[in-house]
């Protein structure tokens, strides 16, 4: 495969083709980590970037924080210059959405009719945001446009998801001085990835900030409010790979270096259902920067002839008002929640456990707890309580 040069060509329609040694679907974290690190790994064949987005590949984390703000421009956080995909020999198809996959043929289609022919395809299109008839969501450079646009004359605005988008989004708002509601369905923030603990702080966090929070009720009528925002989670673009019969469901199945169980065809980043060491009991997708980042390096290692399999330790980070929010590990099916520190003073740790061992810590403004934590979870042995909440006992001393 290496060495190989793109090559231009015409389908049987008469449409143009694209031939690419790798082509990698999507322009996200997942996709713009696999390319570079094809390229790191030594790959010098033919590489395509093909995205549905017409704008250069940029980084999400900041669109429900420093960009709906203002604080950060549009061009603060793209992943790299335009003049580097052409030095790295990256070929960028913008504007482009694959509908359809033939694996026997290695081809992806578009919905444009464009035909794009690989000899390995990568597939990190990540999710879809769900969408609520006449809210804005929060997914893509021009979801956060629009709704910068809309705030622009808001007052009165309705967020509708207590997860880490629909807090963000109500923190950010907030802090552009509208008045705003947040609805979560649920009886508590986080239900789906975080313990009590950390979503009681958060209710009072944003209470105290001024924002309305409401709970475990039915959503208030949209009528009532100027602006609204739906941060109601995302589903997996994972449509034509299962449509050509990947495994999969919530998500496309992959191995511990990212093939699917297609030929040739690999996945990595929020698409990716897979077995997670840190979460032995059933596969799992992981949607968070970091995941998407490794994941999709595993991937280019072994197209790359270098297989490592993808092990890392997952963490992800929020910012909401003055509040510095890192997890690291993952939480699934903790059977015990631990409070380290006192929530009253904005700095404290949730630990979680499980049969006695540290599976995850969420952390506020404890950024030595965050650090020190991750060797403790590493480790995977049994820790004493009593220390683990002990704010006086640094972590890294119960690491034996």
């Amino acid at each position: 495969m290496r060495g190989r040069r793109d090559r231009q060509c015409d389908d049987h329609r008469g449409a143009p083709l694209s031939r690419f040694d790798v082509l990698i679907i999507g322009t996200g974290h997942a996709g713009v980590s696999a390319a570079l690190h094809l390229r790191q790994a030594g790959f010098t064949g033919s590489i395509g970037l093909l995205g549905e987005e017409t704008e250069l590949p940029y980084e999400r984390p900041p669109l429900s924080k420093e960009y709906l703000t203002g604080t950060r421009g549009r061009e603060d956080f793209r992943f790299r210059p335009a003049a580097l995909w052409a030095e790295k020999a990256v070929t960028l198809n913008q504007g482009e959405r694959v509908e359809a996959v033939d694996p026997a043929a290695r081809t992806a289609t578009c919905v444009s009719g464009r035909t794009f022919s690989y000899g390995e395809l990568v597939w990190t299109a990540g999710g879809r945001a769900r969408r609520v008839p006449g809210a804005h969501a929060i997914r893509t450079l021009a979801d956060v446009d629009a709704l910068k646009a809309g705030l622009e004359t808001a007052h009165r605005v309705l967020v509708i998801g207590g997860g880490w988008i629909g807090l963000e989004a109500a923190a950010a708002t907030a802090k552009l001085g509208k008045e705003v509601v947040l609805h979560e369905r649920e009886p508590r923030l986080l239900a789906r990835c975080s313990g009590k603990a950390l979503s009681d702080f958060l209710v009072a966090e944003h209470r105290r900030q001024g924002v309305e929070v409401r709970l475990g009720a039915e959503a208030p009528n949209a009528a009532e409010f100027d602006l609204v925002v739906a941060g109601i989670g995302i589903d997996p673009e994972a449509g034509p790979l299962l449509a050509a019969g990947a495994e999969g469901g919530d998500g496309v199945l992959v191995d511990e270096c990212g093939r699917t169980s297609l030929p040739n065809i690999w996945a990595a980043g929020d698409v990716a259902l897979h077995w997670n060491r840190f979460v032995p009991e059933r596969p799992i997708r992981i949607e968070s920067v970091q995941h998407a980042n490794d994941q999709a390096a595993s991937v280019a290692k072994a197209i790359a002839g270098e297989p490592k399999p993808y092990a890392a330790m997952p963490w992800f980070w929020s910012n909401q008002y003055d509040l510095k929010l890192q997890t690291v590990g993952l939480s699934h099916d903790h059977d015990e929640e631990l409070v380290r520190g006192e929530p009253g003073s904005g700095r404290f740790s949730v630990l979680y456990r499980r049969r006695g061992r540290l599976i995850a810590i969420d952390c506020v403004n404890m950024v030595r707890d965050y650090v020190q934590g991750r060797a403790l979870i590493e480790r995977g042995g049994v820790v004493d309580a009593a220390r683990l909440t002990d704010p006086d006992v640094p972590l890294k001393s119960l690491v034996e």
